[in-house]
This record gives structure tokens, sequence and C-alpha cells, in this order.
């Protein structure tokens, strides 16, 4: 099984890129949403958050109190304490899914996260791909995907690496400047390329 990752800054079209690579294919993890899956449905990681984070990070059903967490992690200046906690959680995870999807006869694994270059390359992936996109484009797209402001949106973006910074850790470099069919098509020539 060939492992992939896929990053890239808010509105640079990961989640674009990699749903046509899951049309050719692939199995996609989206770091995100497994996160936040992980945060609900594991209890050691539960119980980590808490500790750190204080009861107020969950309701009482169980549910994550996502408000009060992002008030805690990113007002408070403390999103580094908590991805201390949960991303050794969700990469162990990570492997162990990817394990089992190649049991299953997965031949395309890929790892979505705007994280993944944030320490230099992750060992155990094959190829990076990288999407770069104008900051003008990637608030546009932001806007009209989420319900957001573009004070929020840009604050979001200042808060993530330089991307232009990071080229030399990819082994693809996808300009997303154009069309969703450029998108697409680019998606398509380099899946080709990783098989």
């Amino acid at each position: 099984m060939i492992k992939v990752g896929v990053t890239g800054g808010i509105g640079s079209g990961k989640t674009t890129f990699c749903k046509k690579m899951e049309e050719l294919g692939a199995y996609v993890l989206y770091a995100d949403d497994f996160a936040k899956e992980l945060m609900t449905s594991d209890s050691e990681l539960k119980a980590s958050i808490k500790q750190a984070f204080g009861d107020g990070a969950y309701f009482g059903d169980g549910s994550l109190n996502r408000e009060y967490l992002a008030e805690e992690a990113f007002a408070k200046g403390r999103v580094e304490e908590l991805n201390s906690i949960v991303h050794p959680i969700l990469w162990e995870r990570t492997e162990a899914l990817a394990n089992a999807k190649e049991k299953e006869g997965v031949k395309v694994f890929v790892k979505e996260a705007a994280i993944l270059l944030n320490n230099g390359r992750p060992k155990g992936l094959k190829y990076v791909i990288l999407l770069l996109t104008g900051e003008e484009e990637r608030i546009e797209r932001t806007l009209k995907r989420d319900d957001s402001s573009i004070e929020k949106v840009k604050d979001r973006i200042s808060k993530q690496p330089d991307f232009t910074r990071k080229t030399d850790l990819a082994d693809f470099v996808v300009e997303n400047d154009g069309s969703l069919d450029d998108l697409e098509r680019e998606a398509e020539r380099v899946f080709g390329l990783l098989k």
C-alpha cells in the first residue's frame, strides 16, 4: 500500500482534491474529522482533555463542547497543549486504520491534514502533496464554504504556516489557481503518477 499525505492551508482545495482521489480508488482519512470523532469516542483521549481543560470540554451527554474548547485553546493560547494531547493518539489510531485498510486490499491510503508538515516531513509517507492557492482566493472560498467573517478567516490563515515555504518537503506541489475542473484533472494526473 502507498501512503500519501495531502496538505495545504485553509481554502486551498484539499478536500476537493481528496474527494477526487477517493473517486479514483484511494481511501482518504480526513485528520480533522477523525480527531473530532476520537475526541468523543476514545475514553483515554476524553479523560486527558478533561484533565487539561476541565469538565466543561464536554456536555453531559458526552459530546464535545466545541465552543468551550475553542475558547480555551485558541483564545487562551493553549492550542499546542491541546495538539500535544490529541495528535499522538490521532496518529496512532491512523496507523492502525491504515494497517486494517491494507489488509482489506486498499492500494492508496491518503492522510489529509493541514498540520502535516508542521514538524517537518512525517515518517511513513511515500509521497506528500502540497496544495497552494493565493490568499484572496483562499479567503473567498472559505467564506463561501463556512458561515464566517473575513476577519475570522484572515485570523485562521495567520495562525497557519506559510505553505509556500514548505515546498521542499513535498513531492508534488499543486498550484490551485484555476477552475474546479482544473483541480480535478490535476488530482487524476497526480493519482496516476502515484501508482
